[in-house]
């Protein structure tokens, strides 16, 4: 391992040069940035995937949807379909990609849209629709549009302090990218996380000046989708997981401490499946013993659901440690309350 950092050193700098000429352009203004009346929230990550922006994009949904007209812009990660979409009851995953879907079909009476230009996006559901709130799904680094809050999110067991960037780490851009965010969460921390694990974390973080949130993923009590049932019940059957998502480790370790059984068929992030994957997943649940389940996370369903009848999934949402959500819903609201 030491040898091959050793080796991509070089690109990481020059990669480290590039974009730090970019941010530079953009924050002296050489390089435009548009700024919009409607009030844009910003979530993404310096590092690339596994950082529970999904879930958090939908704890700010529930957040918002019942007080303002919210909508969701994100660039539809392996769509098939180009330019500006606005989401409707006919879309499949494949046409604007996995989360946007998904937001579509959980929540309703919001506004949902993909376009890989973020500026034309947002000015496409201004005109359409006229948001109150504009969510913009992984797109820290979308520097032509200026937000007006930042929310970093860095994954608890790898943090963007202790990363290095691309090719030799996980980086898209260095760690003073940070200073642009209005608030860090720290995702995926256990639910036990000690209060002075925390304190060390923060005092990292401290050469950013940004208030710091550390959050969890919980599962939902029940199992949804062909098979409904307590998520505990789930040790009474064998397991067929389907995952493709970035890091299915924290899934991995939730069902082992319910003492499942399963077998897992793990796919690359985003993964769109062959008609003869699907006849595999198929085959080798057919085999199975007869108190059996598929079982996939929300994000695979909606790629798979159309194509696997009898497939489950289990929910997750994003849980604040130490009661701190009532800080961070005052923060986004006023927010919104001075700008709206």
């Amino acid at each position: 391992m030491k040898v091959l950092r050793f080796i991509l050193f070089p690109f990481a700098i020059l990669y480290d040069f590039v974009t730090r000429i970019r941010n530079f352009f953009f924050n002296t203004g050489i390089f435009h940035q548009t700024s919009f009346k409607t009030p844009v929230i910003v979530v993404g990550n310096l590092s690339v995937g596994g950082t529970g922006k999904t879930p958090q994009i939908e704890y700010l949904i529930r957040l918002l949807k019942n007080n303002f007209k919210t909508a969701v812009l994100s660039r539809g990660y392996k769509r098939e379909t180009k330019g500006f979409v606005l989401l409707n009851e006919n879309h499949l995953a494949i046409d604007v990609g996995d989360e946007p879907l998904q937001y579509f079909q959980k929540f309703k009476n919001i506004d949902v849209a993909v376009c890989a230009n973020r500026v034309k996006g947002i000015t496409n559901l201004i005109k359409s629709n006229i948001p109150e709130v504009i969510l913009l799904d992984d797109a820290f680094q979308h520097r032509k549009v200026k937000g007006s809050f930042y929310i970093l999110l860095t994954k608890f067991d790898d943090l963007f302090m202790d990363d290095f960037l691309l090719p030799m780490g996980r980086l898209r851009e260095s760690r003073e990218g940070a200073k642009r965010a209005d608030v860090i969460l720290v995702s995926k921390c256990p639910e036990n996380l000690t209060k002075e694990s925390q304190k060390l974390i923060r005092q990292k973080l401290l050469k950013f000046k940004k208030e710091v949130f550390f959050t969890s993923i919980s599962y939902a009590e029940s199992v949804l989708g062909a098979s409904e049932m307590l998520t505990s019940e789930l040790k009474n059957f064998e397991v067929l997981l389907i995952t493709g998502i970035a890091n299915p480790a924290p899934l991995l370790n939730y069902l082992k401490s319910l003492n499942v059984k399963f077998q897992h068929l793990k796919y690359a992030d985003h993964h769109y499946f062959s008609d003869k994957e699907i006849e595999g997943i198929k085959n080798k649940f057919d085999n199975m013993q007869s108190s059996k389940i598929i079982l996939t996370t929300e994000k695979d369903y909606v790629r798979l659901v159309n194509k696997i009848k009898n497939l489950s999934y289990l929910p997750i949402e994003t849980s604040f440690l130490n009661n701190d959500n009532e800080v961070f819903n005052r923060l986004i609201n006023t927010h919104l309350k001075e700008n709206v």
